[in-house]
């Protein structure tokens, strides 16, 4: 089994924000905030958050906040609740909240509600139980999380579980690793586990591992690097990690480095990106890869940060 090329993955993130002009750059223009969060959060994940200009950073995000209280995905975009919780997430990784007008983001995702429990992304309604999730982690960090009305936001959660066990975008969506993310994640921050049928959901995310040790979201559907978060997070949340077969993962993520240039990929030999780069160093870092910080497997932040915010107030 190969080592984790750690020090090239931090010179590709670093060299990721030089490349504007590059292909990835372009396309990802109008999610750069999610970006941001992907490459700085690896940076600490690595020890190595120091490597960027904070206050450079900071200018920025502030920059990409609207009178609503939300931000966009990058500056002259419109605000959507995503680029909203990734720009509190990478605050937060600096220490920096206290820039923010918290009653003002709190206000703007606490009108994203409806009237069912679910949350829209933004003005437009679109509802997904992503959104749910992103409220929920948005707020809880913020220490806002009385601002909204909790318990339909749970229930709406729950009316979106189905028979395997699994969640699904919508009530009677299909069970998809990513959505069952958010939903396990939604109910752990909320005291609200008691509710999932642990050895059920167990079952269907252990059986999303294949032969090569990756993880699908799906079945039928190839393994992806991104579902060692998806899938593994919960698994840790539900206390079913041992399900599956952990030293074989780590050989899978490994193996979609590139340690020349540094970067993951989503499957061996393809493309890396800075999307698959985060969530295998943060799948790495939930198998308690060595060298790694920890990462919390709710609100897919350092432990280090979450403590930060919950224990020294």
């Amino acid at each position: 089994m190969g080592e984790l090329a750690a020090d090239k993955h931090v010179e590709y993130i670093l060299s990721v924000e030089k490349r504007k002009d590059s292909f990835e750059s372009v396309v990802m223009d109008h999610l750069r905030m999610n970006g941001v969060y992907w490459g700085l959060t690896t940076l600490d994940l690595l020890g190595k958050l120091n490597a960027v200009n904070a206050d450079e950073v900071i200018l920025w995000i502030m920059k990409c906040q609207h009178e609503s209280g939300g931000f966009a995905g990058n500056i002259g975009h419109d605000p959507h609740i995503l680029y909203t919780l990734s720009a509190v997430q990478v605050l937060v990784l600096f220490n920096k909240l206290d820039v923010l007008d918290i009653d003002n983001v709190a206000t703007y995702i606490t009108r994203l509600q409806n009237e069912d429990g679910s949350f829209s992304g933004d003005k437009w309604g679109e509802v997904d139980t992503r959104f749910s999730y992103i409220a929920i982690c948005c707020l809880s960090i913020l220490r806002c999380l009385d601002k909204i009305n909790v318990e339909k936001a749970v229930n709406y959660i729950l009316s979106c579980k189905n028979l395997d066990g699994g969640f699904g975008c919508t009530p009677s969506g299909e069970s998809h690793a990513g959505q069952i993310f958010c939903c396990v994640g939604a109910l752990a921050i909320t005291g609200s586990l008691h509710h999932v049928d642990k050895d059920l959901l167990g079952w269907w995310l252990c059986e999303r591992q294949v032969k090569s040790g990756g993880l699908n979201g799906r079945p039928e559907k190839l393994p992806d690097v991104c579902y060692s978060w998806w899938v593994l997070s919960s698994l840790i949340m539900i206390d079913r990690v041992h399900w599956i077969d952990n030293e074989k993962l780590v050989k899978f993520i490994l193996d979609c480095q590139d340690v020349e240039n540094g970067g993951i990929s989503d499957r061996p030999d393809d493309a890396v990106d800075v999307f698959h780069t985060y969530f295998g160093v943060a799948g790495l870092s939930l198998l308690k890869y060595p060298g790694l910080k920890a990462i919390d497997p709710a609100y897919a932040l350092p432990v280090d940060v979450i403590n930060g915010i919950f224990f020294s107030r």
